[in-house]
């Protein structure tokens, strides 16, 4: 078996493992709040992790980045944590998944 495409199954798996613990997080505290719906975004759960790298991060791509390119940061930056580590993970889990072979 190649050892690149062990490598991407098990950082996939992390990644899908990333998703389901954002997504419990995010329906514990929905729970928590009475029922009221909370989705934390990339942004919000990087804060959470470290607020002054973020506002680096965006300082940089404003100043970095040509024109389109900051709001499009910004935009997957919004996107909920658990659906893009999840999107990623799926998609390298079945890119890189066990491949059946004859015999």
């Amino acid at each position: 078996m190649n050892a690149l495409a062990t490598a991407f199954r098990f950082f996939s798996l992390v990644l899908i493992v990333i998703a389901l613990m954002l997504l419990g997080a995010d329906v514990v505290t929905s729970l928590d709040r009475g029922g009221q719906i909370t989705v934390r975004s990339i942004d919000q759960v990087w804060a959470l992790i470290d607020a002054g790298s973020i506002g680096a991060f965006k300082d940089w791509a404003q100043a970095a980045l040509p024109s389109p390119l900051p709001d499009a940061v910004y935009s997957i930056l919004a996107l909920p944590g658990w659906a893009v580590f999840g999107v990623i993970g799926v998609l390298l889990a079945f890119l890189f998944g066990r491949r059946h072979t004859e015999g």
